[in-house]
């Protein structure tokens, strides 16, 4: 099965076709198209490909499914014996994508 390495939102991950994924949010709309930078290939006739020499002309091609936002995480800071304390909450916004193409 091949498959590629991909980077979006500061994140690596690695993808197969006909997978879905959790990448960081993304400006697109459910059902539009979207292209990922690719890092590796692999997994394909041609062995691993990695540089970009290796790479030029590849691309990995997906369609945004939907937006979300994950669980809450608390941010808690305290500094002993100093009467300080702050607690925060983040949610990070997601984007799930089908990876259409590995080529």
């Amino acid at each position: 099965m091949a498959y590629a390495i991909i980077r979006t939102g500061g994140k690596q991950f690695r993808v197969e076709e006909g997978a879905t994924v959790r990448v960081p949010a993304l400006a697109k709309e459910a059902g539009e198209s979207v292209e990922f930078e690719v890092l590796t290939l692999g997994g394909g006739e041609g062995g691993t490909r990695a540089g970009a020499e290796a790479l030029t002309g590849a691309r990995v091609a997906g369609t945004v499914v939907e937006h979300g936002r994950d669980d809450k995480v608390i941010v808690f800071k305290k500094k002993r014996r100093k009467q300080y304390k702050r607690k925060q909450g983040h949610r990070q916004g997601y984007t799930t994508v089908k990876i259409d193409s590995i080529g």
